[in-house]
């Protein structure tokens, strides 16, 4: 579930009244930052002003709509009273285009979404917040489930205003806030490629870690591999930045895929499973330089192809991390959902994205990055991949498992990562965690999809306590 506890742009002072379920309707994009995709939006209200939001999913599956309607009710309810007190009331709004289409495709949705919408009035009234205005967009209309009035709410829905052609759109301009594509093509800059690459990638990826397992059997000191992939990084930085630009995301993202060949993306891939050299890469993290470490992220994040499609935990988190500290909060919830949904034990973005949760400012998670510069991180010199020995379960749920580590970062790597320390660090100056916190369903009740069955590979090894 993505939690949205600060305000959708901040850059200014402007302010707007909205009375109409039009002019909310119009609004979302601008509360959220992007343009909501098969999404429930809960936002709250304090006092006639706008505070926390939740968003999830709409589950595929009606038996999930009472149990996904509480859920969001208590989250967005619960963390308004931690933060701001209880609220006055909430808006919900139920975000979904037609998968058939026809002249009434957005008015039989509707219908059959509104149980659900009638599910999270019941459950916020529940808990003493009454749902003020409930809403579904779809089609480029709106419909008020709140609303029984046919002469402004007509059965066929009313038309969402046009983008930028309205006073909402005018000030949110003035007041610099910035609206991104929608949610699934911002994911699809961070997805694993569909493309005639994949075999290639794939044939690159197996020859990368047929080349590494030797040298680490070989007892190949970790700090020669790290450096490797750290040098492989900077190689590959600089070719990104001296490339021109191009006019539109796609195009740029297609201009970054032919600029890495497939070898050195499969290297700088399996470096990236070490957590300290991870670690070391997360430190480029603001200037033109973060810039241009995020379009490295996501390219290689593309490149975790086929089975390895869980190697992509390491660059996403990469991703998120950086977004969030170029102040792209959006693209950092998308990309640390994705990087817990290929990899749901994945300390590193597990703790980012409880930290984002939190409303944590990411400046004391620069401040540990920054000291990992002159300070060495603890740790053995050589990479460990002893068949005998056993490692904890990472998640913390206490079963063991054999070390079979086929990257660096094996059961000699003890205790935590330094980012993942600061992590923790500044969790608990915020005061006790809540159980749960921060986690954000990329989509509930919908299917995730299943890796291949045939010639599976043995699922990735990391160490004790892997941030």
């Amino acid at each position: 579930m993505t939690n949205h506890s600060e305000p959708a742009g901040t850059a200014g002072e402007a302010k707007i009244t909205l009375r109409t379920a039009g002019e909310l309707a119009e609004a979302l994009p601008y509360l959220l930052g992007f343009r909501p995709e098969d999404s429930v939006v809960l936002v709250a209200l304090h006092k006639g002003r706008f505070g926390g939001r939740v968003r999830l999913g709409i589950p595929e599956r009606t038996e999930d709509w009472a149990a996904v309607a509480r859920q969001m009710a208590q989250c967005l309810i619960g963390e308004c009273e931690r933060r701001d007190g209880h609220p006055d009331s909430i808006v919900a709004f139920l975000c979904q285009d037609a998968t058939t289409p026809g002249p009434d495709a957005g008015q039989r949705l509707m219908e059959r979404l509104r149980p659900l919408a009638q599910l999270l009035r019941t459950e916020c009234g529940s808990l003493d917040v009454p749902v003020t205005e409930a809403l579904c967009l779809s089609e480029g209309r709106y419909w008020s489930y709140c609303c029984p009035r046919a002469e402004c709410c007509p059965a066929e829905g009313n038309v969402i205003a046009s983008e930028g052609t309205s006073v909402m759109a005018a000030t949110a301009a003035f007041a610099g806030i910035r609206v991104r594509d929608s949610l699934g093509r911002m994911r699809a800059r961070l997805a694993p490629l569909e493309t005639a690459l994949v075999a290639d990638q794939t044939r690159a990826l197996d020859a990368a870690a047929m080349d590494l397992v030797p040298r680490i059997l070989a007892g190949t000191p970790r700090e020669e591999v790290e450096a490797a992939t750290l040098d492989l990084a900077r190689l590959l930085m600089r070719r990104l930045a001296d490339a021109s630009g191009a006019d539109d995301a796609l195009s740029a993202d297609l201009k970054d895929d032919e600029l890495l060949a497939h070898d050195e993306a499969a290297s700088l891939i399996l470096g990236l499973q070490d957590r300290v050299t991870r670690d070391r890469a997360a430190e480029w993290m603001e200037g033109e330089e973060a810039a241009h470490a995020l379009r490295l992220w996501r390219a290689l994040a593309r490149r975790c192809v086929g089975s390895y499609r869980e190697y992509a935990a390491a660059p996403l988190a990469l991703a998120g991390w950086v977004a969030w500290s170029l102040g792209d909060t959006v693209e950092a919830d998308q990309a640390l959902e994705m990087a817990l949904g290929v990899d749901p034990s994945y300390v590193f973005a597990r703790l980012l994205n409880e930290a984002r949760a939190d409303g944590l400012d990411p400046e004391p998670i620069r401040h540990s990055l920054r000291a990992s510069r002159t300070a060495p991180e603890p740790g053995p010199d050589a990479l460990d991949v002893s068949a005998g020995s056993v490692d904890s379960d990472p998640t913390g749920a206490g079963a063991p498992r054999p070390s079979a580590a086929v990257v660096p970062g094996g059961a000699a790597d003890p205790g935590m990562s330094r980012a993942a320390r600061g992590l923790e660090a500044a969790l608990r100056r915020r005061g006790e965690r809540r159980p749960g916190a921060g986690t954000r369903p990329a989509r509930a009740g919908a299917r995730a999809p299943r890796r291949p069955t045939e010639q599976r590979r043995p699922r990735r090894q990391r160490s004790r306590g892997d941030g």
